[in-house]
């Protein structure tokens, strides 16, 4: 009988390579204070400035500037006496003296072109120019730019509570995304000869004071985003007379901008929920490309607790709406593209705006803005409040390949819903680009699930993450890295914290208690400014999970997942029964193979002095070991009789036990999950919690019982925990064949996208 206990014994052996991988996180997180507390939660001294601007721009389409005058108040919600305050100067990172072009590294190459040459130095003249910084009263203030940031010096110290308003007047030279990049610009068509305007980062904004930083003053260089106070807005824009805008906030003078057509149809798109309704036609915008009006018209819009504002501006848009019900809100879904984006935007941008904002609320808050915006760009997708630019534009013949309309579809999803993250729950960006990309790309995950089934989404599932995982660490960082040091930033900021989160809600939490955290979470940093510790605190305190290990190999190391099941050993227990100890015994000695010395001599008839020669046989010539004796009955009887209830049980049941050791390769801690196949080919599913690593981070030992007996062992059958070696995660061994992904060459125009071909098939068939 097995005498030692059954239940794992952890051990913490010599060679275990010991590194507290379950060391609360201390030093790694701020101290909790009366702004910010331990739970996670907002304190009860919590504040945030406010900054609330007027503002009036104007495009000049002939020659692509920007002129602008703003009215800024800010609100000094701080318990402290500030003496200066700052602001951003976005647009200066295309100053031919930024430090973003000066930090560019270079080389030169032998297949160089012209134009790599020519972008060696830059050439686009970009940046602000300033005409005057006043106070209210229009007296001169003293002002120091620091490349993309200025100082502004107040005339007397803003107290506490206090408000300082100030006016600025600046103009600068758009930039041609399609040439210069950036996240705003202009497009230009070439072939109608008109422009495409998406605006942002146009205007001079305040730099956020808070609690836990001070002034986040970090110099923007082009992958560190934004980090931005609460305000409201009152922004008039001035375009051409045929030019449709689209912007964050609600169009405050419709009557003023639109035809009394267009207006009817604004109208009826406001209790439109099924479908959405044209407001600005096809044919409309081809009649405004076709006229290029030289007159002038002003849009007026608001908006209220929103971060940031964009604008959109075309004479060649097409503008749809639905409205879309979310809890006791209403809100218009709506999109702005150009003819060069049909039929692909027409059918689905709206359509998925509003599936974006019902399903991000389902697992956030509800979304709170009366609108959300889509504008049709040609590459980069970004993202402001209310609005965003995404792309996926067809042929010119108006077909595309699946490609492009999932790109277009993600993109979408996406960008719209960063309203959640960083718009409202507004995380600074400028410093961690995961709390908002990732967050916000493992919910994109969600919706397009809940879009789609089979949707072949790109990041999210842990399988998904392998390749990164495994790659080399010299080239990786930790999540937790500001956002201007990462390497390989894509799977850092968006897919690897994404995957994480996903892990989080299927394997290590599941869904109920991670989904309610992660409500919570949103709830209670909803238009406030989280930190990495408000998330992390208010998922383990929702949830009542302790998560601080999971924390530090995903959001603070770099080790990747890859756990060896290293051994299998079966076992059944001597049960001390005679007949079938003896007869387990006997089938044993059979089942062995005969020497092979021994089965040829039987072949060929070779006689033994035993068979031959009777005086050379005695008792146990003929003794059968495998024969149950009533000596072995009666000491089996005395045996049994000196059991237990429980003993008894256990030596009745006929399990079978398999004692499996596990070996952490890769040394990240994660769960195990086991899939057992028995021998009448069902399978049963087992899942241990990473504590099982908490006194052995190398290997450890689990003993399986069951009823039947086990003929394979999967580790992570269904690839959940990311692990990035498959082959030394079965018993028997197994090896697993590598997944070889195709990735055919772009087809020429000429051999025509599925659509297209499918269009030439009629053809030919007429």
């Amino acid at each position: 009988m097995v005498c030692a206990p059954l239940a794992f014994i952890a051990q913490q052996t010599p060679e275990n390579k010991w590194e507290d991988k379950f060391k609360q996180l201390g030093t790694e997180l701020a101290t909790p204070n009366e702004q910010r507390t331990a739970s996670g939660a907002p304190g009860n001294k919590y504040w945030q400035q406010r900054a609330d601007y007027n503002m009036k721009i104007r495009i000049d389409d002939a020659k692509q500037i920007l002129y602008g005058e703003e009215t800024v108040t800010y609100y000094n919600n701080s318990p402290d006496v500030l003496t200066y305050i700052w602001m951003q100067l976005d647009q200066n990172i295309y100053d031919k003296n930024s430090d973003t072009y000066a930090i560019r590294q270079q080389k030169m190459t032998e297949t160089m072109t012209a134009k790599d040459i020519a972008n060696l130095t830059p050439s686009y003249d970009g940046g602000f120019k300033l005409d005057y910084v006043q106070d209210a009263s229009g007296k001169a203030l003293k002002y120091t730019i620091n490349k993309t940031m200025m100082r502004i010096e107040m005339p007397q110290p803003l107290k506490a509570g206090g408000v300082f308003t100030f006016k600025i007047k600046w103009w600068y030279n758009i930039n041609d995304r399609m040439q210069v990049g950036g996240r705003s610009g202009y497009e230009y068509f070439e072939e109608d000869d008109n422009y495409l305007y998406t605006i942002a980062q146009y205007y001079p904004r305040m730099v956020v004071y808070s609690d836990n930083q001070g002034w986040q003053h970090k110099q923007f260089l082009g992958a560190g985003e934004f980090t931005l106070n609460f305000g409201n807005y009152n922004v008039s824009i001035t375009v051409p007379d045929d030019h449709i805008v689209a912007s964050t906030g609600v169009l405050q003078n419709p009557k003023d901008v639109l035809s009394a057509s267009q207006q009817q149809r604004f109208d009826k798109a406001k209790s439109s929920e099924n479908d959405p309704v044209i407001i600005v036609t096809e044919e409309e915008a081809r009649e405004n490309e076709k006229d290029k009006s030289t007159k002038e018209k002003t849009w007026t819009f608001k908006a209220e607790n929103v971060r940031d504002f964009a604008f959109a501006t075309s004479r060649k848009f097409i503008w749809d709406a639905q409205a879309v019900t979310i809890g006791k809100n209403k809100t218009l879904a709506m999109s702005f593209y150009p003819k060069e984006g049909n039929p692909l935007w027409e059918q689905f941008s709206t359509r998925i705006v509003a599936h974006t904002i019902k399903t991000y609320s389902k697992h956030t808050i509800d979304y709170p803005y009366p609108v959300a915006i889509s504008v049709h760009t040609k590459w980069i997708g970004m993202e402001y409040p209310m609005i965003c630019f995404n792309g996926g534009r067809p042929e010119k013949d108006g077909t595309y390949d699946e490609n492009t309309r999932n790109g277009m579809i993600s993109v979408i999803i996406h960008e719209v819903g960063h309203n959640f993250f960083p718009m409202i729950i507004n995380s600074d960006e400028r410093q961690w680009s995961w709390m908002d990309e990732g967050l916000n790309t493992f919910t994109q995950y969600l919706t397009e699930k809940e879009y789609d089934r089979n949707y072949p989404t790109r990041r999210g599932p842990a399988r998904y993450i392998v390749d990164y995982m495994k790659g080399d660490k010299s080239t990786m960082s930790p999540i937790m890295t500001n956002s201007e040091s990462i390497y390989q930033f894509g799977n850092n900021a968006y897919g690897k914290p994404a995957t994480a989160l996903n892990i989080l809600r299927e394997t290590v939490m599941g869904r109920e208690l991670f989904d309610y955290a992660f409500k919570e979470y949103a709830r209670r940093w909803a238009f406030r400014h989280p930190t990495p510790e408000d998330f992390f605190r208010t998922m383990e305190d929702a949830s009542g999970v302790d998560l601080d290990w999971f924390w530090r190999g995903w959001f603070y190391g770099t080790d990747h997942c890859d756990m060896n099941l290293k051994e299998v050993k079966p076992f059944q227990l001597n049960t001390g029964n005679p007949e079938d100890e003896k007869n387990k015994s006997k089938e044993v000695v059979q089942s062995r193979p005969k020497d092979i010395s021994l089965l040829r001599d039987e072949q060929e008839g070779i006689k033994t002095q035993v068979a031959t020669n009777p005086k050379m046989r005695d008792f146990y010539t003929t003794y059968d070991p495998y024969k149950v004796t009533l000596l072995d009955q009666k000491d089996y009887d005395t045996f049994v009789q000196g059991l237990s209830k429980e003993e008894k049980e256990v030596l009745s049941n006929n399990k079978f036990y398999y004692q499996t050791t596990v070996e952490n390769v890769g040394g990240l801690i994660m769960p195990l999950i086991f899939e057992l196949e028995f021998v009448d080919g069902t399978t049963r599913e087992i899942r241990i919690p990473a504590e099982i690593w908490k006194m052995s981070e190398s290997e450890v030992s689990k003993v399986f019982v069951a009823d039947k007996e086990v003929v394979s062992i999967i580790l992570d059958p269904y690839l959940e925990t990311a692990d990035v070696d498959l082959n030394n995660n079965h018993w028997p061994s197994q090896t697993v064949p590598s997944r070889l992904e195709l990735f055919k060459e772009r087809k020429k125009a000429t051999q025509g996208n599925p659509m297209q071909k499918a269009e030439m098939e009629k053809e030919e068939r007429k």
